[in-house]
């Protein structure tokens, strides 16, 4: 009898046996309980910005830089908990800074957006929520701190505006763009 439960238990029927895809299951969730998130965060990070120094097509620019807004303001924010609001600071000018440059390579090399979209809409949409984000680390600071850092958020804002009336012109704007091409 024993030896007929060990034989069930090896050959995988005995109550005991665990199917392979929970074995699978169960290998992968304790792979990602053991990495920790903030490596893993690091990691993407580090990763789309070495790809965004390393572009030069400016459509594809947008997309990373999209994507780097509210990494960096979570950078800022850790800066700002550490009581290093120059570093903060500075994180959030470059990234004006890069979004100003992207933008400009953007409408240097694609004059309409309205029917070119790619590009402008990913940074547009990245910037809304990176300004978001951005509110709040503002919000927690404290109002002596803030005129700073609301100025590079006004600027933000400006380009974000800029983008949106890019992609979304007004009749007379379409007017005055037919006009200029003629």
């Amino acid at each position: 009898m024993l030896l007929a439960r060990r034989r069930n238990f090896a050959s995988g029927r005995g109550s005991l046996a665990a199917p392979p895809m929970l074995m699978m299951i169960l290998a992968a969730t304790l792979l990602t309980a053991l990495l920790p998130r903030a490596a893993r965060a690091e990691e993407s990070e580090v990763k789309i910005e070495a790809q965004y120094q390393n572009e030069h097509d400016p459509v594809r620019k947008a997309k990373l830089l999209a994507k780097l807004g509210p990494l960096e303001v979570r950078r800022a924010r850790d800066y700002l908990e550490m009581n290093d609001e120059e570093h903060a600071l500075a994180t959030l000018g470059h990234f004006r800074d890069e979004v100003r440059n992207t933008t400009g390579a953007l409408s240097a090399a694609r004059a309409d957006a309205e029917k070119h979209p790619s590009g402008y809409k990913e940074l547009q949409i990245g910037l809304r929520e990176t300004i978001r984000r951005l509110n709040d680390v503002v919000l927690a600071l404290p109002v002596e701190e803030r005129p700073t850092f609301e100025s590079v958020r006004s600027d933000l804002v400006a380009m974000q505006g800029d983008l949106f009336e890019a992609l979304f012109p007004t009749a007379a704007e379409k007017r005055d763009n037919n006009r200029a091409q003629q």
